[in-house]
């Protein structure tokens, strides 16, 4: 009997992966994931291989995941904390400015100094209140859905992005 429920098991796993085709997941998630860890990381080389470190992790991890849903949510998670990680792991590297990529588009912008200060001044928040501002208005989720990507309260999301939002204008006056 045991070893009827280990074989059913194994086939509900193989059943799993079998119904997500990784080669469309990735077509379908990579802007995403790229977009999160560029916004975040404000370097085009490391989010590149940040964003493959994150999709080898997706595929041992393909069997886990139950729908559509989940692998976006899982998605968004795994590359905000390995943002955050990266973040802490590389803090004092330096680059050369041969190293500094341009975007990929331009932003929809008036002013595109502002655009650029904006940008950096992002790039100077705290690491969670940072991730907090890409996933609200990069990736548009909400307090709540950011709330379990971090997998923080939602007050405290809610105040990260309060805080950070008057540190942006504040700093934007001066």
């Amino acid at each position: 009997m045991g070893t009827a429920l280990a074989a059913d098991a194994r086939a509900l796993e193989t059943a799993a992966v079998d119904t997500f085709d990784f080669d469309v997941l990735v077509a379908r998630h990579q802007s995403m994931v790229f977009g999160i860890a560029y916004h975040y990381l404000q370097d085009r080389p490391a989010a590149e291989d940040l964003a493959q470190e994150v999709f080898l992790q997706l595929h041992h991890h393909l069997g886990r995941l139950e729908s559509a849903d989940h692998v976006t949510f899982w998605l968004r998670r795994v590359t905000a904390h390995r943002c955050i990680d990266y973040r802490r792991q590389h803090r004092f590297r330096l680059l050369s400015l041969d190293r500094i990529a341009e975007p990929a588009h331009e932003p929809a912008s008036d002013d595109p100094l502002l655009s650029r200060r904006l940008h950096a001044l992002v790039g100077e928040l705290p690491p969670h209140a940072r991730m907090a501002i890409v996933l609200r208005y990069q990736e548009d989720l909400t307090p709540d859905e950011i709330a379990r990507v971090l997998g923080r309260p939602v007050a405290t999301v809610k105040s990260q992005l309060q805080r950070a939002l008057k540190t942006l204008r504040k700093k934007l006056r001066i």
